[in-house]
């Protein structure tokens, strides 16, 4: 931001009051006298002049010291959450004092977040870059014990164990990147229940799915739905669900979608860790823990949230999303 002088917002806004109201004062007084000289139709004329002139002065500079800069801030911070990863153009005009000095701390935030961003993506490419040699050496080398027909068949348990570690290290490594992936991925545009139940009916034929709400506009893409939506029912069906049901009304500034399941349930002591990565109870059967973090990644890129309700039977989230 560029040091130079900038007035202060009560400066700008009591200079136009009170210009407006000198501007009244001397235009009666000015009228009281010229009109005699000038005649009372020709000193209206150069009097409406005047004071246009002097309003369009006092006009453009609102719309350069508030107006403009406010609008310039206002597409900044509309591209910060709309195009992430883009390179930032933060504005060059500010203004008053006072706001250089929010748009300064809204820059600040905007580069905070773009770095911790980029930190968490090096971070989990970097890291799963480095697990990707020690796991492919794990399974080569597992391959070819295995094709030892010398081996007793305690040492084959032990290999078919190893073998096993090196597939749930590779999913864990896609997990991870798919949960980095989720935090920078946008799915614009609006979509319905409607609009993604047939791709829903066909990767889930074993659920019975339900749909209540099906015309409701959900703020966000049919991918970024189907991303949340994939991800719970599978869940689901690892859990024993039968049945699942979508439910999506707005109410009032918010639309809210509910995903109820009949399956197993959470337990009381697990719920409130179901959304932590890596966190499942079914890692003997290969789960990850990543799927409901992924979702709730997808959800808050969208200024949207997920939560467990607590019912008495079965599984219930409430995805909420903030209607602009």
């Amino acid at each position: 931001m560029r040091r130079k002088w900038r007035p202060g917002l009560a400066f700008v806004l009591g200079g136009a009051l009170c210009g407006t109201l000198l501007l009244s004062l001397s235009g009666l007084v000015t009228f009281r006298y010229l009109g005699p000289e000038l005649g009372y139709r020709n000193a209206a004329i150069l009097l409406t002049i005047v004071i246009t002139a002097a309003t369009a002065v006092l006009g453009w500079l609102l719309v350069r010291l508030l107006l403009r800069p406010i609008t310039a801030l206002e597409r900044f911070a509309t591209q910060v959450v709309s195009h992430p990863a883009d390179p930032l153009l933060p504005p060059t005009r500010f203004g008053t004092r006072e706001l250089g000095t929010t748009a300064q701390s809204v820059i600040d935030m905007a580069d905070t977040l773009r770095n911790r961003e980029t930190t968490i993506r090096s971070f989990s490419d970097h890291v799963t870059h480095e697990l990707k040699t020690p796991v492919a050496t794990l399974k080569a080398a597992t391959e070819m014990l295995k094709d030892d027909a010398t081996l007793s068949d305690e040492n084959q348990h032990l290999v078919d164990q190893i073998a096993n570690a090196a597939g749930r290290l590779e999913q864990q490594i896609e997990a991870m990147r798919q949960v980095a992936r989720a935090r920078e991925a946008r799915h614009e545009g609006t979509t319905t229940l409607n609009a993604v139940q047939d791709r829903l009916r066909r990767d889930f034929t074993s659920l019975d799915i339900r749909i209540d709400g099906g015309e409701v506009e959900i703020p966000i893409g049919p991918s970024g739905l189907l991303v949340v939506l994939c991800q719970m029912f599978n869940n689901a069906g690892e859990h024993g669900a039968q049945a699942v049901r979508l439910i999506a009304e707005k109410r009032e500034s918010q639309i809210i979608l509910l995903v109820s399941d009949d399956g197993r349930g959470v337990s009381s002591g697990n719920a409130p860790r179901v959304f932590d990565p890596f966190f499942t109870t079914k890692r003997d059967r290969g789960g990850t823990g990543m799927g409901l973090a992924i979702a709730r990644n997808t959800l808050r890129a969208h200024s949207a949230d997920i939560s467990l309700a607590p019912v008495t039977k079965g599984t219930t989230f409430s995805i909420c999303f903030e209607v602009k």
